[in-house]
């Protein structure tokens, strides 16, 4: 039965967003007394509530009729920012320019942005915040879920704007709100351009191809400036890895250029002589290295644990590192991630923006996770972990990193109280989705 209704949810969201966007506020009135008039007057000997709605249904067909053939002669520039942040408003710029010679009066502004509807599974298993505000009937059916998945799909909210009254050969610049709803790329597909009909009932759409795309980072918590913990460690290549900062750059031996080396490390001299590239080998460096693991196994796509999660694991990639130092960020995704920030090595723009895109993986565990952490372990100085859960498989994930890596710190997002469950393992912390700011500054209040 669910499934049934399910797959109408697209249909009915599709003919409600067509209606509350082709027909003004006093459209909406004229249907909504059409609709009452064609209940009331079906008995024609007993109601004149009939030539109400043949009066109604004149006026609406004819305010669409008559603004059917509407073409938008305004050209729109749209001017973003790099990236925002999410929950935090903004708003970004546009450029109306008006080509013709005539006034361009009552045109509103709606900005289109792509929507992927939710698939059976997830529409099942995704957590829905307002549940408890819903009655038991709406929940069961679950089409305001699916209004809530779609919002989040769409990634942005953006009101439409009234445009101000262009003269001829006129162009002006309009301020539009946008509020990130979640993280990850938001994709503009269309600027649309509605005007009225005489009679103020219906909006003709003129729209504008104009595809562009906006980075929502994840939201982030203020953590304290610090160089975190543990002291440098040997590392197979290290200076390979560096810019400028080092022990030493003694060189040791001169080979071939390979695809991939630094250019700085390319021995001049020995290329002029040889007519080929030739690049120096380094001595190895000692460094300090930090790990940052982020737990991706969720089947809830927007679960407040994960949001939470990935939040944390942002605010230690956002947090200035210092000239020593080198942070690597390691997940299970699509794919197995292990991206090295610090040093000339990347920057943390990436790592974010990594971060802002990644989703919990169903199909993985904390097996495939444990096979690209050993291989590190002899190279860290330190370890961050940020788990989603604290049962057996992730409590054996802990205790082979403690027994691995005196240096670590452990934050377990749940909502549920754990503190016995915690006993017995040091350096361990529970986070709540609530509080999270504060229970951060508690944690490191302690350092």
């Amino acid at each position: 039965m669910r499934y049934f209704l399910f797959r109408n949810f697209r249909l009915v969201f599709s003919i409600d967003y067509w209606v509350r966007r082709h027909f003004t506020l006093a459209g909406l009135l004229v249907i909504g007394g059409l609709v009452a008039a064609a209940i009331f007057g079906i008995d024609t000997r007993q109601t004149v509530a009939y030539q109400l709605f043949s009066i109604l249904f004149i006026l609406l067909a004819v305010s669409i009729i008559s603004n059917l053939r509407y073409r938008s002669v305004l050209k729109v520039e749209r001017h973003l920012p790099a990236m925002v942040t999410v929950g935090e408003s903004i708003t970004y710029s546009l450029t109306i320019k008006n080509a013709t010679k005539t006034w361009q009066r009552d045109i509103t502004l709606f900005e289109d942005i792509a929507i992927t509807p939710p698939d059976f599974h997830s529409f099942i298993h995704t957590r829905d915040p307002f549940a408890t505000q819903r009655n038991a009937i709406d929940n069961y059916i679950g089409y305001p879920r699916w209004v809530w998945l779609m919002q989040l799909s769409k990634g942005a909210d953006i009101r439409p704007e009234v445009l101000p009254d262009l003269a001829p050969y006129d162009q002006k610049s309009v301020k539009i709100s946008l509020t990130p709803l979640r993280r990850g790329y938001i994709y503009f597909t269309h600027s649309s351009l509605a005007c009225p009909d005489p009679l103020g009932l219906f909006r003709s759409f003129s729209a504008q191809v104009h595809p562009d795309k906006l980075l929502i980072l994840p939201k982030r918590y203020p953590l304290p400036k610090s160089n975190l913990f543990g002291g440098r460690r040997y590392q197979q290549g290290g200076v390979n890895l560096a810019q400028s900062v080092g022990d030493a750059e003694e060189i040791t031996a001169l080979r071939d250029y390979r695809v991939g080396d630094p250019l700085r490390l390319i021995h001049w001299k020995s290329w002029a002589k040889t007519g080929k590239p030739i690049v120096k080998e380094l001595q190895e460096e000692f460094f300090i290295r930090h790990a940052l693991i982020l737990d991706t196994f969720m089947e809830d796509k927007y679960h407040p644990i994960f949001e939470t999660a990935v939040s944390i694991a942002a605010s230690f990639v956002a947090q200035p590192l210092s000239e020593e130092s080198l942070l690597d960020l390691l997940f299970i995704g699509t794919e197995s991630y292990h991206l090295t920030s610090g040093r000339g090595v990347d920057h943390t723009g990436h790592l974010l923006e990594v971060l802002s895109c990644v989703s919990p993986q169903q199909s993985h565990s904390m097996e495939h996770l444990n096979t690209i952490l050993v291989p590190q372990l002899t190279q860290l100085s330190g370890c961050i972990c940020v788990l989603l859960a604290w049962d057996k498989a992730r409590q054996e994930f802990v205790k082979q990193i403690q027994i691995a890596q005196a240096h670590s710190l452990i934050f377990v997002i749940t909502d549920k109280d754990i503190k016995e469950e915690l006993v017995g393992f040091s350096h361990v912390y529970a986070i709540s989705t609530q509080n999270t700011a504060e229970e951060l500054a508690t944690i490191f209040a302690k350092f």
